[in-house]
């Protein structure tokens, strides 16, 4: 059997949602592609899931069942090799749920990621002392100290993605309710806060847009959600939205378009640039 992964790269996601298309662009159930492999059809279900590492003797056996041509095999075993390698993001498999595991890869692989926040500070731009208040928060007496710790850690390691060479275009669409909710009683990490994101507006790479109180309702009201997208055209743009135990990866084109429409929609009414920068500078003077 396939070594279990407890945090799949994006890579593993992608090649193991093309091998289900060869599969079934071959017309070949995954019982038919089990029994050419000698396992069980469980098996072939968790390598095109990401669930597993892909085995590349499986991989290779498989693509050659699904006529793919010699060339094109080597070429597939490469990216299944370099998907193989772990992410850095594994050294915090203690902290790290499964679920979230995906995103942390596909944030990391991106060269565009969109997100709408409508509660707190994103995660990407928060500072320690934010991101140690809302772990505090959100935990109900279920989590110790050592293991807020490590989440804190994790998030900031995450944030290294931002001053790396080519970083990613971030492009963030805030509630002003993030703003207003203090997360501390200590005013000073919510001026910290605020002065982080102000620095952060300055940078090319980051676009942060607030959507105000005064703009009404928008499309986007449901729940936090981010957009990746790839500079490989064979990835395609994948959602990413979370609830309290868990969270849905979508990628049909149907949900991805009505997603990215709904940030288009948000972004053209919610206060520009200029506008944020100034909205920022007024809830610094309040706290």
């Amino acid at each position: 059997m396939s070594e279990r992964r407890a945090a799949p790269t994006v890579g593993q996601v992608v090649l193991g949602r093309r091998l289900q298309e060869l599969r079934e662009a071959a017309g070949l159930k995954r019982e038919e592609a089990a029994r050419v492999l000698r396992v069980a059809p469980a098996t072939v279900r968790r390598m095109e899931t990401a669930d597993v590492s892909l085995k590349i003797p499986y991989v290779q056996v498989l693509l050659t069942t699904y006529g793919i041509a010699e060339h094109d095999v080597a070429a597939f075993v490469r990216l299944a090799e370099e998907a193989n390698k772990p992410g850095w993001w594994q050294r915090f498999h203690d902290v790290l749920p499964d679920w979230f595991s995906v995103y942390v890869s596909l944030e990391g692989a991106a060269h565009l990621i969109r997100q709408y926040e409508p509660h707190f500070v994103p995660g990407m731009l928060q500072t320690e002392d934010y991101a140690r208040a809302v772990m505090e928060a959100g935990t109900v007496g279920q989590t110790g100290p050592e293991t807020i710790e490590r989440h804190v850690s994790l998030r900031m390691a995450r944030q290294k993605l931002l001053t790396q060479e080519n970083p990613p275009h971030l492009w963030v669409i805030m509630d002003e309710t993030a703003l207003l909710r203090p997360v501390s009683i200590r005013s000073q990490v919510m001026r910290d806060q605020i002065d982080r994101l102000l620095e952060i507006t300055r940078k090319d790479h980051v676009t942060l847009q607030v959507s105000e109180f005064a703009s009404g309702p928008h499309p986007g009201t449901y729940a936090p959600f981010s957009l990746f997208r790839f500079a490989e055209p064979e990835l395609p743009d994948m959602v990413y939205t979370e609830y309290l135990t868990g969270a849905l990866y979508l990628d049909s084109r149907g949900e991805v378009a009505m997603h990215l429409e709904v940030l288009d929609h948000m972004a053209a009414h919610a206060a520009s640039a200029e506008r944020t920068t100034e909205i920022l500078r007024h809830y610094r003077e309040k706290y």
